[in-house]
């Protein structure tokens, strides 16, 4: 799944998270065949036995996936392993404004386009990603930025990167920068991988990078991010867009000063109203980062009391003390 470097498999499967290969290769339920658990009272459960698939009784890796700690530890998983393709072709394309590279992206998707991963980040990344020096001397456009991987079979990725570029080039994007070999490959895909990493190191004394996520359907990607970049612009917060377009998912990273009443407000603000926005477009509050603390409110917004009020008996059912990741997800009735 091309996770980040600082990512374990027992917290993928806490979060059901996934990396830049989403779009091609799903997230970790998609990955895991069984779990061991240890549930609340000791008692240890294997979910399944190793055939790929199975129609035997209810799907407890479902339930244990996602589930950020508070139904059981996770102390073994058996994952599924994928077949290396045959060939790799790497690509990224600049674009005039994010909702250009945005729609280009939904139709890529809509189109039913193979591509192995799509990776998205706006003009404020990209000059993040310069300023903090990680791939240099490699100086990047600042310009809103889509990164293709294209992977299959010769003749494949060739017809794949064609299809593609029609698309981007109808949504005004520019000319495609293809890496050569395999040392340009990951030249290429470093400003993704370090973009994090980039707006970290540009912290001064007493401030924070809130970093949050929503996903939505592909028809509303484009308005969301649009709409969502605006406000933060708006607000005068030093924020970027970026993600796992591919799969509908993007990411707000927004430095503030944590020490600052009045700006964390504007920060709350503005994730709340993003979250608010992805609700209202049938989307998600959250694609991969989970509940945790900060969004047990927005859970019950999109989830509804009587959708939550199940889950609260699931816990209640397999950890009747709450002493399990206690806090996480939903509060003790």
């Amino acid at each position: 799944m091309r996770t980040g470097p600082s990512a374990k498999i027992g917290g993928m499967i806490g979060t059901n998270c996934s990396g830049t290969n989403a779009v091609k290769y799903g997230t970790m339920k998609d990955w895991v065949i069984n779990l061991t658990v240890v549930l609340a009272d000791g008692t240890v459960i294997k979910t399944r036995r190793r055939p790929r698939k199975s129609s035997a009784g209810y799907n407890l890796n479902g339930l244990f996936v996602g589930s950020e700690g508070t139904l059981g530890l996770v102390t073994e998983a058996t994952l599924k392993l994928a077949v290396i393709p045959q060939d790799f072709s790497v690509a990224v394309v600049t674009f005039p404004t994010i909702r250009d590279a945005a729609s280009a992206a939904a139709e890529v998707m809509q189109n039913g386009i193979p591509v192995a991963a799509m990776e998205i980040m706006d003009e404020v990344q990209m000059k993040v990603v310069n300023m903090g020096g990680a791939t240099a001397p490699r100086v990047w456009k600042e310009l809103p930025t889509l990164f293709f991987k294209f992977s299959g079979t010769k003749a494949g990725v060739k017809e794949n990167i064609g299809l593609v570029q029609r698309i981007t080039r109808a949504h005004s994007g520019g000319h495609f920068e293809f890496a050569k070999d395999e040392r340009e490959q990951k030249l290429l895909w470093s400003a993704r991988k370090e973009s994090l990493w980039s707006m970290l190191a540009l912290r001064r004394n007493g401030e924070e990078v809130w970093s949050t996520d929503v996903a939505v359907p592909f028809s509303r990607l484009g308005e969301l991010i649009e709409v969502s970049k605006k406000e933060m612009d708006d607000l005068g917060l030093f924020a970027s867009i970026l993600g796992h377009i591919g799969d509908g998912n993007f990411h707000e990273s927004i430095i503030y000063n944590a020490q600052n009443p009045d700006e964390r407000k504007k920060v709350e603000k503005c994730v709340k109203n993003m979250v608010q926005r992805a609700l209202d477009m049938e989307g998600t509050c959250t694609g991969e980062h989970g509940i945790g603390w900060g969004k047990k409110e927005s859970l019950l917004l999109e989830a509804g009391k009587d959708t939550l009020g199940v889950m609260k008996a699931i816990k209640w059912a397999l950890d009747p003390l709450w002493i399990m990741n206690p806090g996480k997800i939903m509060d003790l009735p």
